[in-house]
């Protein structure tokens, strides 16, 4: 019998686990600032997700990088019903 998956809603994320956002690594392929800004926006709610901008911004990288398709992440979260204030976080952060 398999176990149950407990479903974790608006979980705390501590300032260390947002940073650890930053050194993800990415796959063969795609620019690893591209890779953390969509592996960061992919699991954080937006409250967190503004707060990895910034240190991401402090670190002095690029908040359009593209992915192999040449698409910055604001591109894909324009197209996604849910991505509003992840949108307006980013374009507040110079994103393009």
């Amino acid at each position: 019998m398999a176990k149950e998956k407990t479903v974790v809603v608006d979980e705390v994320w501590t300032e260390a686990r947002i940073r650890d956002f930053l050194d993800v690594k990415p796959a063969a392929g795609f620019d690893m600032d591209f890779h953390a800004l969509l592996k960061a926006y992919q699991q954080m709610r937006a409250e967190d997700f503004e707060i990895f901008v910034g240190m991401f911004l402090e670190q002095g990288r690029n908040i359009n990088a593209r992915d192999p398709n040449d698409r910055t992440l604001l591109s894909y979260v324009d197209e996604h019903i849910k991505g509003g204030d992840y949108a307006e976080i980013l374009r507040r952060n110079g994103a393009v």
